[in-house]
């Protein structure tokens, strides 16, 4: 089966997102090189809704990203839920935040992480490889976090990268502190699940659906809390559900590996982890950034896997 192009596809998500800038509190402007930059936060005031979009916008298209209610006297009763029919490559072929980027600007170093369709046109990930994937279109989208817009030098390398012109460029961003953040990091927990999957070695070509559920939580102005109330929504709270071909053994293999409380670092607010580290994320268990609970469903079978379980108590001192 022929795979889409995500850029060609997320062009009309891009545009849309510009026409009602105003509505949306973001800031559309062109850069030096002619190149189209979209805050959604740094200065724009922006909002869960530009924050939905943007979600979107990062799944290449292949998405959909909704706000829900569990309905119930929880403190915490909205969610981010996000589903894909293509959860390989709108997760890991464009959500996934895997280009890393550096340019000095101004006798400082730029450093900043790509996620979005055009890590498909210009990315050197060897992800890629193992997708079987890479994307041509005329024009391309990359989203940032990042706390202000990103320098010309950066906007070149990406767009020599992507083997386009400048003026076919657009760069999203906002940091995580913002409300925008808050919602287009969230909608990574079924992201978290298939990198963690793949991670596991599990046959990514057998994983043909998932949604995934997490809390929309607080925004909080400083990056470090702001950073682990975003891991704890998912690690503590998020639930995932992913269908899966291939016999049930390998099914629920898969379902009791997945969810975060695996880990040794499990069980502490993610701000109080990373303190304890002194902020090198390379000494975090790496099997910590998944869902907290997690379904998978063998379709060959009909047979569903459970794992994993919501932890409150945690949630609750990272939210308050």
């Amino acid at each position: 089966m022929k795979k889409p192009s995500i850029n060609t596809l997320v062009a009309p998500l891009v545009r849309d997102l510009i026409d009602n800038a105003d509505a949306l509190r973001v800031d559309v402007t062109t850069g030096s090189l002619g190149e189209t930059l979209v805050d959604c936060g740094v200065k724009a005031v922006g909002g869960l809704e530009a924050g939905r979009r943007l979600s979107e916008i990062c799944l290449g298209g292949l998405g959909q990203v909704t706000f829900e209610t569990t309905g119930t006297e929880d403190p915490w009763p909205f969610m981010v839920t996000v589903h894909t029919s293509q959860p390989v490559l709108a997760c890991l072929g464009s959500q996934y935040a895997g280009w890393s980027l550096s340019v000095e600007d101004n006798g400082k170093k730029f450093n900043v992480l790509g996620s979005g369709p055009a890590r498909a046109m210009g990315s050197s990930e060897k992800l890629f490889d193992e997708l079987g994937y890479r994307d041509t279109a005329k024009t391309a989208a990359l989203v940032i976090e990042a706390d202000k817009a990103p320098p010309a030098a950066l906007v070149k390398k990406i767009a020599e990268a992507c083997k386009i012109a400048p003026d076919k460029l657009t760069i999203l961003y906002a940091p995580t502190s913002s409300l925008a953040g808050t919602v287009q990091i969230a909608a990574r927990c079924l992201e978290v699940a298939l990198h963690k999957a793949h991670e596991l070695h599990f046959p990514l070509d057998d994983i043909v659906d998932g949604i995934a559920t997490v809390p929309v939580r607080p925004a909080r102005p400083a990056f470090i809390e702001a950073m682990g109330r975003t891991n704890d929504a998912i690690i503590y709270a998020g639930r995932t559900q992913l269908y899966v071909t291939g016999e049930a053994d390998a099914a629920k293999k898969l379902a009791d590996e997945l969810p975060s409380a695996n880990s040794k670092d499990y069980g502490k607010p993610f701000a109080e982890i990373f303190a304890a580290v002194k902020g090198d994320f390379y000494q975090i268990d790496p099997m910590l950034f998944s869902p907290a609970k997690v379904t998978v469903t063998s379709l060959k079978t009909g047979e569903s896997f459970h794992s994993g379980k919501i932890d409150d108590a945690v949630l609750q001192r990272s939210f308050a």
